[in-house]
Order: structure tokens, then sequence, then C-alpha cells
């Protein structure tokens, strides 16, 4: 039996994930283990056994499996969209020494590969001219602001992998990660520290009441749109790659225009009768997205995306009905 144990399974892209794997290696030789901080049975409901870990504590790894470990998935990480109040301390804890712990376990178990997600700002820099992100660019990011210490904390880790890969031989896929698309009926994330609704929360309530909807900056920006079962695709075609390893961007092939965006979130969320009308307000500033080049994924991986923008708000309003990890994003 070949084990994997998802690092991270309760965030919102591992618990999408760790139900993807599930499915797709039903009935095969692999077996997914999730394991984060939380306790839950959530994962009990498709069976998948879940193990509480806090991987900042070396301890904590002595409740895992510690033979016949493949892979380990480390989705596990304290991003800024869900801090609070600032404090620079838990991404170097958490990011930094807490891959290292992971490391350590991936190094005692033999495993053979680590899959790890980090993000897209350590090369997308400033972004006004919506250009396509490439896997091969240098650095680049601000060392101002609240992303800062997430992003060097991040690059450190990637930075740890790439010793355990030559030191001890461990296969390393790093992704690199831009918004990933998945419900959670959480609508509220924390730009700055500052408690802000998600975007697309508000706008999909606004066209679920008919109310007109404002297309900020310029309605001809970029950016994709990627569900986290594509996201998840890549991760499962990298469990079952024979390559050494590699670093992919997570993505689409197919930027969406912040125009089109908001037209298909009328064309799914608005009364038939009453859709929302659009409003545009160039004036107005504009997050941007982010156009991500996955052609190495594609043809290293055999990754290829399934969900255009119209499916994905088709599977997130199903998401809504459904809202199978409610007990993990509202407690």
């Amino acid at each position: 039996m070949k084990k994997v144990v998802v690092f991270g399974a309760t965030g919102n892209v591992g618990s999408y994930m760790v139900k993807y794997l599930k499915e797709q290696f039903h009935g095969t030789g692999y077996e997914i283990i999730a394991s984060g901080r939380r306790e839950t049975n959530v994962f009990s409901t498709f069976g998948v056994p879940y193990i509480s870990v806090d991987i900042t504590r070396p301890d904590d790894f002595g409740k895992l499996p510690q033979n016949e470990i493949f892979a380990v998935i480390l989705l596990a990480g304290i991003l800024p969209a869900y801090m609070d109040a600032y404090q620079a301390s838990q991404y170097l804890q958490t990011n930094i020494l807490g891959t290292y712990n992971v490391l350590e376990y991936c190094r005692r178990t033999q495993a053979d590969r680590i899959l790890f997600s980090t993000s897209v700002f350590d090369i997308a820099g400033d972004n006004k001219k919506n250009e396509l992100l490439t896997e091969s660019m240098f650095p680049r990011f601000s060392y101002k602001g609240d992303h800062a210490v997430y992003v060097i904390s991040k690059n450190a880790a990637v930075d740890l992998l790439e010793h355990y890969r030559q030191e001890f031989g461990l296969k390393k896929f790093v992704f690199r990660f831009p918004n990933i698309y998945a419900y959670t009926p959480n609508k509220y994330y924390y730009p700055n520290g500052v408690k802000t609704v998600r975007p697309l929360h508000r706008m999909i309530e606004q066209a679920m009441r008919g109310e007109t909807l404002e297309v900020w900056g310029n309605p001809e920006y970029k950016g994709d749109m990627t569900h986290v079962y594509d996201c998840s695709q890549m991760f499962y075609k990298a469990l079952l790659s024979d390559r050494e390893g590699g670093v992919y961007n997570v993505g689409t092939g197919m930027p969406v225009t912040l125009g089109k965006k908001i037209e298909t979130i009328i064309e799914v969320f608005s009364p038939k009768d009453h859709p929302s009308p659009i409003v545009y307000c160039p004036d107005k500033p504009n997050s941007g997205g982010f156009v991500m080049d996955v052609r190495k994924a594609k043809a290293e991986l055999g990754y290829q995306p399934v969900y255009t923008a119209k499916k994905l708000l088709e599977d997130f309003r199903q998401e809504m009905e459904v809202d199978r990890f409610r007990e993990l994003r509202m407690a």
C-alpha cells in the first residue's frame, strides 16, 4: 500500500483535494491519510482516516504512520488572507520550521516525494501589465507590506526542499498557487489585517439579489480562475509521475477578463427574470489577477484543465447548497 499523507487537509484547498484524491485512487494501491491541526470527523464521510497533527510540534508526528509512506502533500501554512492580527513570527514558525519538521518526517519514513504549495507572489511583483507568469521568472516581490514575510518564509521553505532533494534524494514537486476557487461559507478575509468580505462572495450575493454589479478598473484585465479540482488534478498527476520533480504553475491556460467574470457571475447566480445590470467604473482600483503559464504542467505531468469559468461557478453554486465542509469553516 502506498500511503499519501496530506498536511493541511482541513484548509479550504486541502479538504477538497483530499476528497478528489480519494475518488481518483479508489480501488487502487494508494491510501490517502488526512492531517490538520483541528479535531474533526468530516473526512470519515468519504472513508479517509484523519490524524490531528500540528506541524510545528515535532512530537506530533509520532501519531502518523511510520512505514509505507510514498508521498507527503504539504498544504499547511499560515497565509496573509487569514491573519486578522499581523504576527510575522507565525510565518516563520509554521512555514519554515513546520516545513522542516515535515521534511524530517519524510526522511525518517523514506518517503519517495513531497508535493508543496507556494505562492505566486514570489514572482508576481508589480503585475500591472497583466503579463504571463512563467516558472522560469526570477523572484520579484516587495519587501514591504503584509505579504513580505509570508513570501520570504515560503521561499525559505522551497530552499529547504531543495536541500532534502540533494542530500537525501527526496523528489520535490513545487506548485505555485494563484487564487484557487473553492466554496467556503466563511465570506471574510483579512487584507492588511482588515476584516473584509471576499469580492467573489460580495458579487455573488449582489447577483442573487439582482443588484447592480460594478466592474472596477480595466474590464479587459485577465486572470486565471482555477477550480480546486483542477489544482487537485495537477497534484494527482504529480503523484503518478515518474519524474524527479519540478516547479509548476497552477492555473488554467484559459484566463478570463474581469468583464467576462462578472458577466458569468450574473449568468449563473442572478434571477433569470431580473439579471443584475453592470456599471463600469474605470477609475476605481482593481486588485486584478494572475495569468499563469501552465504549458510545463501540461507537457510534463499530462495536466488538462477541466473547469471553465462558467463550470467553476456552477460547481460553486452546487457546493453552496451542499456545504459539505461547513464544520471546518465556521467553528
